[in-house]
């Protein structure tokens, strides 16, 4: 399917690794021009140079989103660099474990800079670019908002601000016609997630007990797949839809666990 993302400028944060790097090539792929803003040079210069290889346009902006200031540089230099924005890919952001027992409110506070106050930032940053070019906004979410998943408190609640912002936006937005959807990820292949099943004792058994209750195929989701339908959601092929929490994740949320 054409997706008619010829020469639009799309930031994507988090763009360097996992989720976000697919992102990024697949938009390169479709002819878009991912702006990646990520925290760590190196990782935005190999993702660039990774898609510059494969004949693909990309840009980044190294920055720290946790600061307030960072994210309005990273905004600024996407328009220094191009001179517009038609899209935006909230995507950055860590599950770090920040419980009820285990926290403090100056980690809780610290969390949700880390993994929502940005999302709304770079938002409120690029609006005005936005507006100008009926761009559209595309959240990555965590079943954890719907699901709970213990001791992670502050990134579940995050993920729930995270989905009320896209219906939020959605209906604020829509005098300019610009669409706001979510992506949620449930079980989904990363190296972070690879790291993490890599601290218990038997990691084979860890993961094939999860693939299990994965009532499609029985398998993890793809960073590709995820990054397939953020692509279909920022073009016109979808142009009839906004305010949407989309769930790719084989049906794990919803789907009766006497399936499995």
């Amino acid at each position: 399917m054409e997706l008619s993302l010829k020469d639009k400028v799309i930031v994507v944060t988090g763009g360097a690794k996992g989720i976000g790097a697919a992102i990024s090539k697949t938009l390169a792929k479709e002819n878009a021009i991912p702006f990646i803003v990520g925290r760590n040079k190196n990782d935005n210069l190999a993702i660039v140079k990774e898609i510059e290889e494969t004949g693909g346009r990309a840009f980044y902006e190294t920055a720290e989103l946790i600061q307030p200031e960072e994210c309005k540089k990273a905004i600024d230099s996407v328009i220094r660099h191009y001179g517009r924005i038609d899209g935006l890919v909230n995507n950055a952001g860590v599950n770090d474990g920040i419980g009820l027992e285990k926290g403090n409110y100056e980690a809780f506070m610290i969390s949700l800079h880390r993994n929502l106050v940005h999302y709304y930032l770079l938002a409120h940053h690029a609006l005005p670019e936005l507006i100008k070019n009926k761009g559209a906004i595309v959240n990555i979410t965590s079943k954890t908002a719907e699901t709970g998943q213990g001791n992670t408190s502050a990134y579940a609640a995050s993920n729930g601000g995270r989905n009320a912002l896209t219906r939020e936006w959605a209906v604020e937005l829509l005098k300019y016609g610009i669409r706001v959807n979510a992506v949620v990820v449930a079980e989904a292949w990363t190296p972070l997630y690879e790291k993490w099943v890599s601290t218990f004792p038997d990691p084979e058994q860890k993961l094939k007990s999860i693939t299990e209750k994965i009532p499609l195929e029985k398998r993890m989701t793809t960073t590709e797949e995820i990054a397939n339908m953020v692509a279909f959601l920022l073009s016109e092929r979808s142009s009839h839809t906004t305010g949407q929490i989309i769930h790719v994740d084989g049906g794990y949320v919803h789907l009766d666990r006497a399936i499995s």
